[in-house]
């Protein structure tokens, strides 16, 4: 075939590697370009490993190129949330009614190393690094790169941006008027930190998600293989109260000490690595259309990126491809329909989730040490146990299930009905209990 017989796939991260692994598999030449060097020779960017938290969605699509097992032999899964308080012992709050079903903690390097081989093993993948799209022509499917060596052009007969939610795909289709975007950015931001092993194995229980949560911050600490822990804090960005406010080290551990005291004896290189770790930036992308002409197309991030609160950004990215790779089953490989098909089928669902990671940063932040949420949840796995399989926790649904996002939703609506029914009834039992106590008082 010939270049521009090729389906150019603008982005060499997890979405794009699984990407090209997936049209490959299906027997398209795919070029896979990407604006970095090729990450297996280089080093990673101080402060932007942040692990994924991989669950049921991912693990399908892994399954479905067999990456899973591979994939999985250095993932460690991750059973509960361990809430840290500002004093008194952790507490550990189980993320299903049997305890059994985990979110598995995954490095992003690993995880992108391991697709971007696998893509680059499959014949009819060729892969193109250090190149910068500058330029895109959505009619005809010519794209301009900047590389080391100048600039470069080529065609393809279908263009699909994975290049994340700075997306310059999108960029280039914004500039042509073919869509609009709004970005939606918090005021809070992110900067990573490391509980390094002590004495060779892990400070913290690495079956856990780890949460201080601080009402206005949160910390959230990560297991990794080499036994360490990738520590990610949440703060606003200005104010008296934030990133901003901490400058010199003695106010940096002055600050630790203060709201997150079992942290600063764990973390000897804490005032270096906040010092110097980058602060990154935390916001919803929306974006329509994903698609024009059935021509040039977006997935994951590049249409749809969200908050990280959810450990959905991956796993939603990936289940794209797998609903693309649906669409190209029902419409014969007609990318003029398979396209528009595929945004029809998904952009209802990375709105959920979009929605839905918003509010869990509440949830994590606010509301997971408070003892009525924990009442709550203690009612959820009660109902769980009583109900198998007809009431299913939110998060159980997101995590280990592939049910739509939106599903999810309307479904959840309905259960906390349910829930609030089963609460108001409880509330009427009692209040009679207590009422015929006090008559046979008031009476003897």
């Amino acid at each position: 075939m010939s270049e521009r017989d090729e389906i150019a796939v603008v982005g060499a991260g997890l979405a794009g590697c699984l990407l090209a692994c997936f049209l490959a598999r299906r027997g398209y030449p795919v070029a896979l370009y990407e604006r970095r060097p090729d990450p297996r020779t280089g080093q990673v960017e101080r402060g932007r490993s942040i692990n994924l938290a991989l669950s049921e969605r991912g693990l399908d699509a892994l399954r479905r190129i067999g990456l899973a097992d591979q994939v999985m032999a250095d993932a460690l899964p991750m059973r509960g949330r361990m809430i840290h308080p500002v004093a008194g012992e952790p507490q550990f709050q189980p993320y299903s009614v049997a305890g059994d079903r985990a979110i598995n903690s995954i490095s992003r390097g690993a995880l992108n190393n391991a697709l971007l081989t696998a893509a680059e093993a499959l014949p009819g993948v060729r892969i193109a690094f250090d190149h910068r799209l500058v330029g895109l022509d959505p009619a005809g499917g010519e794209m301009t790169f900047k590389t080391p060596q100048g600039k470069v052009t080529a065609t393809a007969s279908v263009v699909l941006g994975a290049d994340g939610a700075g997306s310059a795909v999108r960029g280039q289709l914004l500039g042509y008027g073919v869509l609009d975007e709004s970005l939606d950015f918090l005021d809070y931001g992110y900067k990573e930190l490391t509980i390094p092993p002590v004495g060779g194995e892990f400070a913290l229980d690495p079956a856990a998600l780890h949460i201080w949560p601080r009402g206005t911050s949160m910390m959230i600490a990560l297991p990794n293989p080499d036994r360490s822990f990738t520590c990610t804090l949440f703060w606003p960005t200005h104010g008296t109260a934030s990133f901003a406010s901490l400058g010199s080290p003695a106010a940096i551990e002055r600050h630790f000490a203060t709201h997150y005291p079992d942290l600063l004896p764990l973390a000897p290189n804490l005032v270096d690595d906040y010092r110097h770790n980058p602060i990154g930036v935390l916001g919803t992308v929306r974006c329509a259309p994903w698609q024009v002409d059935g021509r040039v197309g977006l997935i994951g991030d590049a249409a749809h990126a969200i908050v990280p609160f959810y450990g959905q950004g991956a796993n939603c990215a990936f289940e794209d491809v797998v609903e693309l790779d649906r669409c190209l089953d029902d419409t014969g490989d007609d990318w003029s329909a398979a396209l528009p098909l595929y945004q029809r089928r998904r952009q209802e669902n990375a709105e959920a989730i979009a929605r839905m990671a918003l509010a869990n940063f509440v949830e994590m932040r606010d509301r997971v040490a408070s003892p009525v949420f924990q009442a709550r949840k203690r009612i959820e796995h009660a109902l769980e146990r009583a109900l198998p399989g007809r009431y299913v926790s939110q998060y159980e649904l997101v995590s280990f299930s592939t049910t739509p996002y939106a599903e999810v939703r309307r479904r959840v609506r309905r259960q906390y009905r349910v829930l609030a029914a089963v609460a108001a009834g409880t509330a009427a039992v009692l209040a009679g209990a207590v009422g015929a106590a006090t008559g046979r008082g008031r009476r003897g």
